[in-house]
């Protein structure tokens, strides 16, 4: 049986941008550049060993809320996290452009 989302307040320093990110329980990617590491096996329980960047390789709008489809940069892992209201939104607009177009 899947493993429910777990809450897990913390602040961190962004891997790719250097930005000091204000975790609120759910953050889970840097707000301005919308990177995020490999550190869940599900939501939330920081049991992944790989701890690799996470990039933020697409983008969804699903039932009114963007969806960021991230990919490890160390192990190929991929998972969707929901964009968060203090999200940098053009750099949203700018993953939900194909590429070859951006």
């Amino acid at each position: 049986m899947a493993r429910r989302f777990e809450r897990t307040k913390e602040d961190f320093i962004c891997g790719n941008c250097g930005h000091a990110t204000h975790g609120n329980g759910y953050t889970n990617h840097c707000p301005l550049c919308l990177w995020s590491r490999h550190v869940d096996v599900n939501p939330g329980d920081r049991a992944a060993s790989c701890g690799g960047l996470m990039e933020p390789v697409g983008t969804v709008l699903k039932g009114g809320d963007w969806i960021i489809r991230h990919r490890c940069t160390v192990c190929g892992f991929e998972r969707n996290n929901k964009a968060a209201p203090d999200d940098d939104f053009e750099a949203i607009v700018r993953l939900s452009v194909p590429q070859g177009t951006r």
